[in-house]
């Protein structure tokens, strides 16, 4: 278990939510984060509407794409706050296996 998500378990709240940042900075990062999953939330099912209304399979896939590209853009916003908030608090404390913990998970956000 990773040392964000024991703090989550212990104080239910995200591991990057205290660090560094005035209160009224995290709404505002968590604000623009829900409304960018909304956007997207809206994208996908317009690309469900036109799968039944059997759209030309390349204007979905463009659709995919840009759906694909926004949550490329939320991933990229939480990992650089994950990188300037728990990984650097961290590594300041000596652990340094947080570096393979965040290799893994970049890893798998570009697959």
């Amino acid at each position: 278990m990773s040392q964000c998500e024991k703090d989550e378990t212990k104080e239910e709240k995200s591991c990057c939510s205290h660090i560094n940042t005035s209160q009224i900075d995290r709404a505002k990062e968590k604000k623009n984060l829900i409304n960018r999953l909304n956007r997207i939330e809206g994208q996908i099912r317009g690309v469900k509407g036109m799968i039944e209304k059997d759209t030309y399979c390349d204007d979905v896939l463009n659709q995919l794409a840009a759906v694909q590209a926004a949550l490329n853009g939320v991933g990229k916003l939480i990992l650089e706050n994950h990188m300037k908030t728990c990984v650097i608090e961290r590594i300041e404390k000596g652990e340094y296996e947080v570096v393979d913990e965040l290799l893994k998970t970049m890893n798998k956000l570009i697959k």
